[in-house]
């Protein structure tokens, strides 16, 4: 018995293959928590901060950018979301960073998930803030 596709599900099959031809490729090549960028650099790295630290940044080096685009920048502390920054980011490579005041009592774990400018999810930092 021979099977026949039927024109719908040649269809769909064709648009899922154009679908993921046209998959961003953007990825994150590093990303940080830090107490400052200057020049683009990451100054004063690191995975636990004091709670006297005042702002916080993360920095995200992007690679593999196809076109002018966007990344998000969503700061949780625990799992609650208090901030989300977009950056516009450009072909082929692109350094950007957002940054987030640490108000005296936001002890705790907090977390940055950088996703792309479809909601995707590319990296999440993770940092704490201590007394």
């Amino acid at each position: 018995m021979k099977k026949v596709f039927t024109l719908p599900v040649i269809l769909i099959v064709c648009m899922m293959f154009a679908a993921m031809a046209w998959a961003s490729t953007m990825q994150i090549e590093n990303s940080a928590i830090c107490e400052d960028v200057v020049n683009r650099e990451v100054v004063s790295e690191g995975a636990s901060f004091s709670a006297s630290v005042g702002k916080l940044y993360c920095f995200s080096k992007i690679a593999n950018i196809d076109n002018h685009s966007s990344v998000v920048h969503a700061w949780y502390y625990g799992s609650e979301e208090r901030a989300r920054v977009s950056l516009n980011v450009n072909p082929p490579a692109w350094r950007t960073y957002s940054s987030k005041i640490i108000q005296a009592h936001e002890i705790g774990v907090w977390r940055v998930e950088i996703l792309d400018q479809d909601g995707n999810l590319l990296e999440t930092v993770r940092f704490q803030v201590t007394q």
